[in-house]
């Protein structure tokens, strides 16, 4: 009896430590909470397209850059990014681009398709840190009348 009584209490006593764990893990620390929309303006000084393959335009051609990150208001610096896009169709003028934007508080990263005549394209957000660590969500990516792009992370958590 007394032994069941042990093994009875040892099993409360882990399944309750198990618990905790659980929702320690599951919990939120530094991560969105809530969706989160965050506008910011990407100033494109750095963009270069290196030519690897068949002369000119073609597919497998690199656009790598690192840019400066202004906020909505296009006054003030905020952050910057750094990626690289590979030319997948000339046809269909689409590039397929992987890069992340560093924020003050954490940073953000999207795959997807940019297309070279469409002024609004989607991409994925594919995981950020800090601030950002559970996110998930997509980045509206819009050519503006300047030559900037406004980068409109719509976050999930």
């Amino acid at each position: 009896m007394r032994r069941t009584l042990i093994l009875t209490s040892l099993a409360v006593v882990l399944a309750s430590g198990l618990t905790a764990a659980a929702l320690a893990f599951g919990s939120n620390p530094g991560g969105i909470g809530e969706p989160v929309t965050i506008h910011v303006i990407e100033h494109p000084i750095t963009d270069q397209v290196i030519d690897i393959g068949k002369s000119g335009d073609s597919p497998g051609d690199q656009l790598p850059f690192a840019n400066p990150i202004f906020d909505a208001d296009n006054d003030t610096r905020v952050g910057s990014d750094e990626g690289n896009c590979v030319r997948a169709s000339t046809a269909q003028g689409r590039w397929e681009c992987t890069w992340t934007t560093f924020l003050h508080n954490g940073q953000v990263t999207v795959e997807g398709p940019f297309r070279d005549a469409l002024a609004t394209t989607v991409l994925a957000v594919t995981g950020g840190t800090g601030a950002y660590a559970n996110a998930r969500g997509q980045m509206v990516l819009h050519l503006r009348s300047d030559g900037n792009f406004d980068f409109i992370f719509q976050l999930q958590p």
